[in-house]
């Protein structure tokens, strides 16, 4: 009896302290009772430093959440390195963030750096949640499972830009504007691929830039001289900005679409004159926060309190600040659907199950969903076009995979 006893004394002890254990087997790397190591890398400098307010604005909305009391009780502790656009430094740093601050995931990293990790990240099997670029590689569950973007890709907004000249002008002379790298390649591809056999014709100047180029000077006027009378800009806003000067200065009037990642009014028509972009065309998802007829609209100004108290120094019409606000509540709702199970199994699992959640300044009609085969969080966007002050949706749409 006494053995008996004794035995069972033994196993209830074992199996209490295997408890904490068992319990710890839900925290991933980066994760206590109190807090989630999230991990980013970011442009704070070099040629691409108007993306460096994301990062800033991802750091702000959590910051908020926190105040409010975190994730399950958790706060979110965001370290956010400069990476200067430079896809060496982010992948430095990249490996910094995961293998000595021990991340739990590395979340929004910009632009063409966010390319260049991916293939660590992968081989890590450390979460990519997010990246701020559209590259279609961000969206390939059977090659990269541990890796998801959230917005449209540049081939789907190639696309768009030519469905949009078809219609709108079907005997166009085009000129393309491009950044060499594997972003303009992709949009350009998917540019030339819905004009369909018409590209060839119809494409009669096409003018590529690197990213460290000091001007764009001759690339325009060439585009100029070829008698385009329509002008694509796959640009980021340093060259968008450029681009958009001299067309003005060269009394130049085509029919201009820019890219999303250059369709701030604060950061890139505003230092030009807004009176210069007027009739810019572009295609994007969320609500322009700089929109004087959407002042009231209820989270057009939780936005803005959210903005004056958190980041009170920022330019209000920097589209970054909208963007990453949506990004960010992105990432907390699929903390918040994991619970207490913070594996990187588990995040990545919930991150493929959102079904039609709706993140605050997306257009109406756009909601989120994934799945196990589908890692595209947002499918749509809208065609906008400038009208001098703000940008205004021209109520056409477009849905990735759709006719």
């Amino acid at each position: 009896m006494y053995r008996l006893m004794w035995l069972t004394r033994v196993l209830c002890c074992g199996f209490l302290t295997c408890l904490p254990a068992l319990a710890a087997e839900k925290y991933g790397q980066g994760v206590t009772d109190n807090q989630i190591l999230i991990g980013q890398t970011a442009p704070y400098s070099g040629p691409a430093s108007a993306y460096g307010s994301c990062g800033r604005a991802n750091d702000a909305y959590f910051r908020m959440v926190n105040d409010q009391g975190g994730v399950n009780g958790r706060k979110l502790k965001l370290i956010s390195l400069d990476d200067g656009y430079d896809p060496a430094k982010a992948i430095e740093h990249t490996r910094r963030l995961v293998e000595q601050d021990g991340v739990l995931l590395v979340f929004g990293t910009v632009g063409a750096p966010a390319l260049s990790v991916l293939p660590y990240l992968h081989a890590m099997k450390v979460p990519f949640l997010f990246p701020t670029s559209a590259h279609a590689k961000f969206h390939m569950p059977n090659r990269y499972p541990y890796t998801m973007g959230w917005v449209p890709t540049f081939g789907f907004e190639g696309k768009m830009f030519a469905r949009y000249i078809l219609k709108h002008r079907r005997d166009a002379k085009i000129a393309v504007l491009w950044e060499y790298d594997d972003i303009g390649i992709e949009e350009l591809a998917a540019f030339k691929e819905e004009l369909g056999a018409k590209a060839k014709s119809m494409i009669v100047s096409e003018q590529s830039y690197q990213v460290t180029d000091p001007s764009i000077n001759s690339q325009l006027i060439a585009m100029r001289n070829s008698g385009a009378d329509t002008l694509v800009s796959l640009t980021t806003p340093k060259f968008e900005m450029m681009t958009i000067q001299r067309v003005y200065e060269m009394n130049w009037r085509p029919l201009h679409l820019i890219t999303y990642a250059s369709h701030s009014v604060g950061t890139t028509l505003k230092p030009v004159g807004l009176e210069k972009a007027k009739g810019l065309v572009t295609a994007y998802f969320g609500l322009d926060a700089t929109n004087p007829e959407l002042a009231s609209h209820p989270e057009v100004m939780e936005f803005h309190e959210w903005r004056r108290k958190y980041l009170p120094d920022a330019d209000p019409g920097d589209a970054c600040l909208p963007y990453s606000y949506m990004q960010s509540a992105l990432l907390v709702q699929v903390l918040k659907q994991c619970g207490d199970d913070l594996t990187r199994e588990n995040l990545m699992r919930q991150a493929r199950s959102m079904r039609n959640v709706r993140l605050p300044m997306l257009l109406p009609g756009i909601s989120i969903d994934t799945s196990e085969s589908d890692y595209r969080p947002i499918e749509t966007m809208h065609y906008l076009k400038f009208d001098g002050k703000s940008w205004v949706p021209t109520g056409e749409s477009m849905r990735e995979g759709g006719p």
